[in-house]
């Protein structure tokens, strides 16, 4: 089974989130980058790829996406600080 991520998106302010999960982070990251997906990252030009998490596969990234989701503004923001205190835009290439 191939491994799953868990990832954050922002706008270029940064005030609005998205969290999805995914089997393929670089094409999916590319896909929000070139407007591919319609809907809420499109709509709000969410595509600032600023957190991910690795899992073992696919299943396990949708449990933890699913729990993040559930997340206060202030929870997401602070998982984001944990591994990205400055919010830079991340790789979306995992091995970089």
């Amino acid at each position: 089974m191939n491994s799953g991520f868990v990832y954050m998106l922002c706008n270029d302010g940064g005030n609005v989130l998205y969290t999805g999960s995914t089997g393929d982070l670089k094409t999916r990251i590319n896909h929000h980058k070139k407007r591919y997906i319609p809907g809420f990252t499109k709509k709000y030009n969410v595509d600032k790829l600023v957190y991910f998490e690795k899992h073992a596969n696919v299943d396990e990234a949708k449990l933890r996406e699913k729990q993040i989701k559930g997340y206060c503004r202030a929870k997401k923001e602070a998982l984001i600080a944990s591994r990205n205190p400055t919010w830079r835009e991340l790789p979306s290439d995992p091995s970089e």
